[in-house]
């Protein structure tokens, strides 16, 4: 259960960011408009971790993903400036609420390496998060 409040405390603030962008959420329906940007989102769960012994504290972390899709041969400009938002958003030391369980983020968020897919520029950004559940 604490998996979906974490999963629901990332989207949230996602969703909420202005100026908004179409998003492919995990498991939805989804078609992109042709010339169009969106953003596709998908939660990398990590290993549960266990930091201490005898009680039913663990940490939940890992990533969420974040695909900036922009049309290919536009420049790299719009989708870093989003990048960037995204970055100012999800910031080393935010934390995001929901149902009880606070996410929170350990570092800056990662910018990769832009790459083309048909007919977008697909450019990676990594939010690390983790949250500590106590049963």
């Amino acid at each position: 259960m604490s998996a979906a409040k974490v999963r629901a405390a990332l989207e949230i603030a996602l969703h909420t960011m202005t100026p908004a962008l179409a998003t492919a959420w995990e498991n939805q329906d989804f078609s992109p408009t042709p010339g169009t940007p969106y953003q596709a989102v998908h939660l990398l769960p990590a290993t549960p971790e266990n930091p201490t012994m005898g009680d039913d504290h663990y940490r939940e972390r890992g990533i969420l993903q974040v695909s900036l899709n922009y049309p290919v041969n536009g420049g790299a400009a719009a989708a870093m400036a989003r990048a960037e938002l995204i970055r100012a958003t999800f910031f080393r030391g935010a934390s995001f609420t929901s149902g009880g369980v606070t996410t929170r983020i350990p570092t800056k968020p990662e910018i990769g390496r832009g790459t083309v897919v048909n007919d977008r520029w697909v450019l990676p950004v990594s939010i690390r998060y983790f949250a500590d559940v106590f049963a």
